[in-house]
Protein backbone atom coordinates (compact mmCIF):
# COMPACT_ATOMS: atom_id res chain seq x y z
CA UNK A 1 0.00 0.00 0.00
CA UNK A 2 1.38 3.58 -0.76
CA UNK A 3 2.51 5.79 1.92
CA UNK A 4 0.10 9.36 1.42
CA UNK A 5 1.81 12.70 2.82
CA UNK A 6 0.71 12.10 6.48
CA UNK A 7 3.03 9.08 6.71
CA UNK A 8 5.79 10.95 5.56
CA UNK A 9 5.29 13.89 7.98
CA UNK A 10 4.81 11.59 10.82
CA UNK A 11 8.29 10.13 9.67
CA UNK A 12 9.50 13.61 9.86
CA UNK A 13 8.09 14.43 13.48
CA UNK A 14 9.38 10.94 14.89
CA UNK A 15 13.01 12.13 13.76
CA UNK A 16 12.86 15.29 14.86
CA UNK A 17 11.58 14.04 18.59
CA UNK A 18 14.18 11.66 18.09
CA UNK A 19 16.69 14.08 17.57
CA UNK A 20 15.76 16.30 20.23
CA UNK A 21 15.81 13.26 22.56
CA UNK A 22 19.38 12.45 21.83
CA UNK A 23 20.79 15.75 22.46
CA UNK A 24 19.12 15.91 25.61
CA UNK A 25 21.80 17.27 28.24
CA UNK A 26 24.14 17.47 25.99
CA UNK A 27 26.34 20.31 24.46
CA UNK A 28 29.20 20.25 21.65
CA UNK A 29 31.79 19.13 23.00
CA UNK A 30 29.55 16.08 24.38
CA UNK A 31 28.04 15.65 21.02
CA UNK A 32 30.94 15.92 19.17
CA UNK A 33 32.99 12.95 21.79
CA UNK A 34 29.89 10.34 21.06
CA UNK A 35 30.12 8.10 18.00
CA UNK A 36 27.03 6.69 18.75
CA UNK A 37 25.02 9.94 19.50
CA UNK A 38 26.42 11.52 16.44
CA UNK A 39 25.34 8.07 14.51
CA UNK A 40 22.06 8.29 14.92
CA UNK A 41 21.00 11.99 14.68
CA UNK A 42 23.47 11.43 11.44
CA UNK A 43 20.79 8.57 10.63
CA UNK A 44 17.39 10.49 11.47
CA UNK A 45 18.40 13.15 9.49
CA UNK A 46 18.74 10.75 6.52
CA UNK A 47 15.35 10.09 7.35
CA UNK A 48 13.91 13.16 7.58
CA UNK A 49 15.45 13.99 3.79
CA UNK A 50 14.32 10.64 2.48
CA UNK A 51 10.69 11.64 4.08
CA UNK A 52 11.22 15.44 2.55
CA UNK A 53 12.07 14.19 -0.84
CA UNK A 54 8.85 11.67 -1.06
CA UNK A 55 6.99 14.32 0.11
CA UNK A 56 8.07 16.42 -3.17
CA UNK A 57 6.96 13.71 -5.26
CA UNK A 58 3.71 12.94 -3.90
CA UNK A 59 2.81 16.37 -2.20
CA UNK A 60 4.67 19.06 -3.93
CA UNK A 61 2.65 21.88 -2.45
CA UNK A 62 3.20 20.43 1.01
CA UNK A 63 7.29 20.16 -0.32
CA UNK A 64 7.12 24.09 -1.09
CA UNK A 65 5.26 24.72 1.87
CA UNK A 66 8.29 23.37 4.21
CA UNK A 67 10.91 26.09 5.27
CA UNK A 68 14.38 25.14 3.16
CA UNK A 69 12.85 22.06 1.94
CA UNK A 70 15.02 21.22 -1.09
CA UNK A 71 18.34 22.30 1.85
CA UNK A 72 16.38 19.54 3.93
CA UNK A 73 16.97 16.76 0.60
CA UNK A 74 20.38 18.01 -0.35
CA UNK A 75 21.78 17.69 3.90
CA UNK A 76 20.26 14.01 3.33
CA UNK A 77 22.09 13.68 0.20
CA UNK A 78 25.39 15.22 1.82
CA UNK A 79 25.28 13.01 5.07
CA UNK A 80 24.87 9.78 2.89
CA UNK A 81 27.31 10.77 -0.28
CA UNK A 82 30.06 13.14 1.28
CA UNK A 83 30.04 11.01 4.59
CA UNK A 84 34.06 12.17 5.32
CA UNK A 85 32.94 15.64 4.99
CA UNK A 86 30.47 16.06 7.62
CA UNK A 87 31.00 18.97 9.90
CA UNK A 88 29.90 17.87 13.61
CA UNK A 89 29.32 21.64 14.52
CA UNK A 90 26.88 22.01 10.96
CA UNK A 91 24.79 19.25 12.02
CA UNK A 92 24.91 20.70 15.59
CA UNK A 93 24.15 23.62 14.46
CA UNK A 94 21.11 22.54 12.34
CA UNK A 95 19.72 20.25 14.83
CA UNK A 96 19.22 22.82 17.26
CA UNK A 97 18.43 25.66 15.67
CA UNK A 98 16.09 24.39 12.62
CA UNK A 99 14.82 20.77 13.77
CA UNK A 100 12.77 22.56 16.26
CA UNK A 101 11.45 24.89 13.66
CA UNK A 102 11.06 21.95 11.29
CA UNK A 103 8.80 19.97 13.42
CA UNK A 104 6.48 22.87 14.42
CA UNK A 105 5.89 23.33 10.80
CA UNK A 106 5.30 19.75 10.45
CA UNK A 107 3.34 19.36 13.34
CA UNK A 108 0.85 22.54 11.51
CA UNK A 109 0.58 20.58 8.46
CA UNK A 110 -0.43 17.28 9.85
CA UNK A 111 -2.83 19.47 11.92
CA UNK A 112 -4.10 20.78 8.52
CA UNK A 113 -4.28 17.64 6.82
CA UNK A 114 -6.09 16.48 10.09
CA UNK A 115 -9.03 18.60 9.52
CA UNK A 116 -8.92 18.68 5.59
CA UNK A 117 -9.30 14.92 6.31
CA UNK A 118 -12.04 15.03 8.87
CA UNK A 119 -14.83 17.91 6.81
CA UNK A 120 -14.52 15.60 3.75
Amino acid sequence: MPRDARAYLADILESCDAIAYALEGLDLDAYKANRLVRSSVEREFIIIGEAAAALSRIAPDLFVSISHARRIVDFRNRLTHEYPNVSDVIVWGIAKRDVPVLRDECADLMRALGEVGESS
